[in-house]
């Protein structure tokens, strides 16, 4: 039975009530959601056996983590794999004392940036610069809609949509069609793609995949926004498309509920420790190179050192004390949104030698033989990053204020100056406030 076309009317009618659907979900009470997320994956899991397929979780950052300690403390055994080379080295540990099994990227992060272009701004937009910097007579309708705003067929001849590349970024970067669209747009000395995640993680996790017959578990929330949000809106916590099989159990989860449970599955981890001792030993990494075991080493807590603790506010909400998203050292989405210290700048604390060759040489000018890196970006795009940030004066219209920020560890003012000893749940540390701010550590 073929699927009915929808009048534009239909079709944002149809949005709009998967929207209010979503936030109904997401207002639902914790205790709620870990049952609805229970469910979900177990029928997930059942669908799959059905059709003959096997599961697999696919695991990074804190979010994944925790997925796979909940799926396995409901009695959902099934392979985790990770692109782990790719995270912070605090990520890796733990990832290593769940025995996740690494998969190589497909390309390295160098390989990206010079052949495919930078992850800026955000995936929707970024996709879009790259539509324009790669113009073909398939793509005139998308590129015409992206200047202008105006849809063909497939976006229902909306007119003023969403289409549309916001004023601030057609400005920088919708030059590309200044000749067939009669307007006068900067066209950047740098490429643009948002096919980073396509060539370093979903390619060869795909090919993972396809070779043992699996579908993933994802740790994916509709309230991370963006393209995530519009995907789990429309497709809802289990997906089985005609390309694409997928679970994602956390779908109608706010950031208090991963963290609640983060908390809740560190002490099942700790509790079952022989389960992923078992799991350890069963990768490469937990064997010597005679074949015998290596000691198994359990991480004091399952949330990486780079978020530092889980920790209540003034409001009684939960947050990390340190980042608060994470991912590759090279990714940009979101960049210009980011008070400082922004991601570079605690790159630049953290790795000195990582972010020098970040900012000044990983990629080399196809036109000039030059060599750059995000610096170039972060210029074009108006975000600072080559000054050394550090907590003091700043300008706020003619007058000069002091600026006051409050360490998020030791709740003191930040003095750049005076070193202090804090204490963390691994031991004690001797660092600046500055260093405790940006760490949470």
């Amino acid at each position: 039975m073929e699927k009915k076309e929808l009048t534009t009317e239909e079709w944002k009618a149809e949005k709009k009530k998967k929207k209010a659907q979503m936030a109904a979900m997401q207002a639902l009470p914790y205790e709620v959601k870990i049952k609805r997320a229970e469910l979900r994956a177990h029928e997930f899991i059942d669908e799959l056996n059905r059709r003959g397929l096997n599961a697999h979780v696919s695991v990074g950052g804190l979010d994944s983590i925790v997925l796979d300690i909940f799926l396995r403390s409901i009695e959902i055994d099934v392979p985790a794999i990770s692109v782990s080379s790719l995270e912070d080295k605090s990520i890796q540990q733990v990832h290593r004392a769940l025995g996740i099994e690494f998969v190589k990227p497909e390309k390295s992060k160098v390989q990206v940036l010079n052949e495919v272009g930078f992850p800026v701004i955000s995936k929707k937009i970024a996709g879009r610069i790259d539509t324009l910097q790669h113009p073909t007579e398939k793509n005139k309708t998308v590129r015409h809609a992206i200047i202008t705003g105006e849809c063909g067929e497939q976006g229902h001849f909306a007119k003023n949509s969403r289409m549309q590349m916001p004023k601030k970024w057609l400005k920088l970067f919708g030059g590309y069609e200044n000749e067939n669209e009669g307007v006068n747009y900067q066209i950047p000395d740098f490429p643009v793609s948002n096919k980073c995640c396509l060539y370093i993680k979903e390619q060869p996790c795909d090919k993972w995949a396809k070779e043992h017959n699996s579908r993933p578990f994802l740790g994916l929330m509709a309230s991370e926004g963006g393209q995530r949000e519009e995907a789990l809106t429309d497709h809802g916590c289990n997906y089985f498309g005609k390309t694409v099989i997928r679970s994602a159990p956390f779908t109608p989860f706010l950031r208090q509920d991963i963290l609640t449970l983060a908390i809740e599955m560190d002490r099942w981890y700790h509790e079952h420790l022989d389960i992923f001792e078992r799991a350890f030993h069963e990768q490469p990494y937990g064997r010597n190179h005679d074949g015998s075991l290596k000691e198994y080493q359990p991480v004091e807590s399952i949330i990486p050192e780079i978020y530092g603790t889980i920790e209540k506010n003034q409001d009684g909400e939960l947050h990390t004390t340190g980042a608060q998203r994470t991912g590759c050292s090279m990714c940009g989405f979101g960049i210009h949104m980011e008070k400082r210290p922004h991601r570079f700048d605690q790159l630049r604390v953290r790795n000195p030698k990582e972010w020098e060759f970040w900012m000044y040489r990983c990629c080399t000018d196809q036109k000039t033989g030059e060599k750059y890196g995000w610096g170039r970006v972060l210029d074009y795009i108006g975000v600072a990053w080559e000054d050394e940030w550090r907590p003091g004066l700043v300008k706020k219209g003619k007058e000069k204020k002091k600026e006051k920020i409050i360490c998020s560890f030791c709740g003191k003012d930040i003095k750049y100056e005076e070193p202090i000893k804090i204490k963390t749940k691994r031991g004690s540390k001797i660092c600046l406030h500055w260093d405790c701010f940006k760490c949470g550590l």
